[in-house]
């Protein structure tokens, strides 16, 4: 108990010299609190932005990767001499590997039809720039899409080659009026009409939201009616647990290896991308953000605490006589010791609660601006309490340590 009220009264003592030098304290704290502001306030917008690029990325379908054909190029030194062009992937071939693939995935099969599509409803007509996919029963789940007006596409839509479109959700928007149901309209795509049977749910503009602009028809309609030579198809395969994405890419780089017919020597003529690649560069890029953040708020905090330790030493010399008073009466060296770390601990804490606040604003306004959600760090609400209390007690160890060193007699006589 006694202990516990020797903190207090050091605690209440510490208060009273904070306000005794309001303005030099002031100054301490905002410059403690700044340097924790710039911590937490970028690593808060970093971790606003980091969980919205792995949600949207979930929702685009990130647990999956896909096998396309691929391109090389052939150079000496600085001139291209050729370039070497992978033989395309055919839709038997796709169509044999989602039959031959036994893991346990939801394999999609799809394909450029159109880039450069015009939709027309009645009056209305989109741009000149629609792209255009065939697209199998399962690809609205390999690629993140879920259905908001009608439905998908069923196995019987895919075997017949029926004309039928599903549309993102602002080419709906754009084609049909509020109050106009577009489920079952007649839409012309080039020169062929197409029924619409589905609406996709809005996703927004984040990452860049092109699948509210999507225009997905039956495969074996883009194959009959915007059929090309050498016409390529990608193959996605969504595992399903993502546990064990190394194994089903393993897997199906051996199964397809047997499909192009290549032999254990030959290097594989396909690509198989992870549908996350964007999202792991995006991360490592804001890693190196986050370390220029600690950096510079390091700094700050170095700064803040050297004025905090050139304040406590200007407060020991200043209140000579009175610590010489406290010893007089029976304080000890610990006594104190505690009083001083007491007071540079509160001027530490309140700068940090100052910078922790002025933090998640900064951040949560950041991330605002560019439409992500509110978030509280509270890993960084820890570590800046936790950084500000080892700010404090290495700013104020050396001043506590001469003021409890001083000498009582010295002390008194001090002018």
């Amino acid at each position: 108990m006694k202990l516990n009220a020797v903190y207090i009264e050091n605690i209440k003592i510490g208060m009273q010299a904070i306000r005794g030098n309001l303005l030099r304290s002031t100054l301490t704290i905002f410059i403690i609190g700044i340097g924790i502001m710039a911590l937490v306030g970028i690593l808060t917008a970093i971790d606003a932005i980091t969980n919205s690029i792995n949600s949207e990325f979930a929702a685009m379908g990130a647990n999956s990767f896909t096998i396309r054909s691929r391109g090389m190029q052939v150079q000496i030194g600085d001139e291209r001499l050729r370039q070497k062009n992978f033989s395309y992937i055919s839709y038997t071939q796709a169509a044999e590997f989602k039959e031959a693939y036994k893991f346990p995935a939801v394999v999609s099969i799809s394909t450029n039809a159109s880039g450069r599509a015009t939709l027309k409803y009645e009056a209305k007509k989109t741009n000149p720039n629609i792209r255009v996919l065939g697209v199998d029963e399962n690809y609205l789940h390999t690629a993140g899409h879920t259905i908001h007006l009608g439905r998908d596409f069923n196995n019987y839509d895919i075997e017949s080659g029926k004309g039928y479109v599903i549309l993102g959700f602002n080419l709906a928007k754009q084609l049909f009026a509020s109050k106009i149901d577009p489920i079952q309209k007649i839409i012309t795509i080039g020169n062929g009409k197409y029924q619409v049977i589905g609406v996709l749910k809005e996703k927004g503009g984040s990452m860049g939201g092109s699948g509210d602009d999507a225009c997905l028809l039956p495969v074996s309609n883009v194959r009959q009616y915007f059929g090309r030579a050498q016409m390529s198809f990608d193959i996605t395969v969504s595992p399903s647990d993502a546990i064990t994405m190394e194994a089903a890419e393993s897997e199906a780089e051996g199964v397809f290896r047997v499909i192009r017919n290549l032999t254990p020597a030959d290097e594989s003529d396909f690509n198989i991308n992870k549908s996350d690649n964007l999202a792991k560069m995006l991360l490592e890029n804001l890693s190196f953000v986050t370390v220029a953040a600690t950096i510079i708020g390091f700094i700050t905090l170095f700064g803040a605490a050297i004025g905090l330790m050139n304040i406590m030493l200007v407060a020991v010399s200043e209140r000579t006589r009175e610590i010489g008073t406290r010893k007089a009466l029976g304080a000890s060296q610990r006594v104190i010791r505690i009083q001083f770390l007491s007071e540079a601990i509160i001027i530490g804490q309140l700068g940090g609660i100052l910078g922790i606040i002025l933090g998640i604003l900064m951040g949560n306004v950041v991330s605002g601006m560019v439409g992500i959600a509110f978030i509280i760090p509270w890993k960084w609400i820890i570590g800046g309490v936790v950084l500000c209390l080892i700010v404090s007690l290495a700013s104020g160890f050396l001043p506590a340590s001469k003021a409890a060193k001083l000498d009582p007699i010295e002390a008194l006589r001090y002018e």
